[in-house]
């Protein structure tokens, strides 16, 4: 039984036939091809054509399933940046107060 689902960023499909499990990343609809990652990682593009001759079932992500390290390497660079940022800006605030210290004496 074919089931004919539209590909929706973010949602997690089963391939019947294949029994593997995916979500789709990013769907391009002026070049018509469909981002998807499978559970182990690896990522692939496919054209809607064949999006559409897959036999699909909505489902919901493994369980503990969680994002691709890279995406999580990404977040904590970017938490880091932020934590400097913060540093950084405090630094700067305590030589305003020295430098007001030499101009009174």
């Amino acid at each position: 039984m074919s089931r004919d689902y539209e590909p929706a960023a973010g949602q997690w499909y089963e391939n019947v036939e294949e029994e593997e499990s995916f979500r789709v990343l990013s769907v391009d609809e002026d070049s018509e091809l469909v981002e998807i990652e499978y559970v182990d990682g690896d990522i692939e593009e496919i054209d809607i054509e064949a999006w559409h001759e897959l036999d699909l079932e909505k489902t919901t992500a493994p369980e503990g399933w969680s994002e691709s390290e890279e995406e999580e390497e990404e977040e904590d660079e970017e938490e880091e940046e932020d934590e400097d940022d913060d540093w950084d800006e405090d630094d700067d605030d305590d030589d305003d107060l020295d430098e007001d210290e030499d101009e009174e004496e």
